[in-house]
């Protein structure tokens, strides 16, 4: 095994510990650490990453369910539309985009570039959205309440960002159960996970026909970062996790800043 991958390996429990420690943002490093360090191409990274994203999401959704934090009925009523524009983005849209966009000058912005600029936009707005953090809006004894079409207009415009660029979306999710759905922070939190998992892994099965899965590498891959997860609950116990959100939050839009200069600028 060359240094690089141990390198990627590691990310991978990296990815895990910082979902156990934060209960999100991990699943914004999987595309980068897929794509810069195990050199896979980004429509393929982002396929991966729906695989991995959903799976460790899965593992916290049913941890949070034992301890009777999922508001399922909202999961349900948020996940359908999400679920079914993640896998239409996936099995459509991404295949349809051309691999040559347009030209600027002797710069050719490709399909990979796009979706890794796009990408490291979505991390800019997380970044902006762990930074600031997050105020329970909804009162814990408040009973839920439902705006359909609002909620419904998410999950669809969830769906079609999580399809693109593979990432969990959680940061969008979040906000919208607390404020159109009036859940709670915690369940708000617990909830979002459920989503996370069901439209990642049903998003990926619009992948699994049009693109070769090399599954022991992913499988493994996968393996590591659910470990993590349980490293960074262990260790949540000992460090105050809003805290760490806020220093990754840096991270993440330094991370973003410099993908958006690395496939622009330092391209041409």
């Amino acid at each position: 095994m060359e240094l690089i991958e141990i390198f990627g390996y590691l990310g991978a429990l990296i990815i895990g510990i910082v979902l156990g420690l934060i209960g999100g943002g991990g699943s914004i490093l999987t595309v980068p650490i897929l794509y810069y360090v195990m050199g896979i191409s980004p429509v393929l990274a982002t396929a991966y990453s729906l695989f991995v994203v959903g799976t460790a999401s899965l593992v916290g959704a049913i941890v949070n369910a034992r301890k009777g934090m999922v508001d399922f009925r909202t999961g349900i009523v948020f996940a359908i539309p999400a679920l079914l524009a993640v896998f239409l983005t996936r099995r459509y849209l991404v295949p349809a985009i051309p691999e040559e966009l347009f030209r600027v000058g002797d710069f050719v912005v490709t399909k990979d570039i796009s979706i890794m600029v796009f990408f490291a936009i979505i991390m800019l707005l997380a970044s902006y959205s762990m930074i600031k953090g997050r105020k329970d809006v909804a009162g814990e004894a408040e009973a839920v309440q439902y705006n359909y079409p609002l909620i419904i207009l998410e999950g669809i415009v969830v769906g079609v960002l999580t399809g693109i660029v593979g990432a969990g979306g959680g940061f969008l999710i979040i906000p919208a159960l607390v404020l159109l759905a009036k859940l709670p922070m915690k369940k708000a939190v617990a909830t979002s996970l459920m989503i996370i998992a069901v439209k990642s892994l049903f998003g990926f099965l619009g992948d699994v026909q049009n693109t070769p899965i090399d599954w022991p590498f992913l499988l493994i891959f996968t393996g590591i970062s659910v470990s993590g997860i349980f490293i960074g609950l262990y260790l949540n116990k000992f460090i105050e996790g809003n805290k760490l959100k806020k220093g990754f939050g840096w991270f993440v839009l330094i991370m973003g800043i410099y993908i958006v200069l690395k496939e622009t600028i330092f391209k041409v």
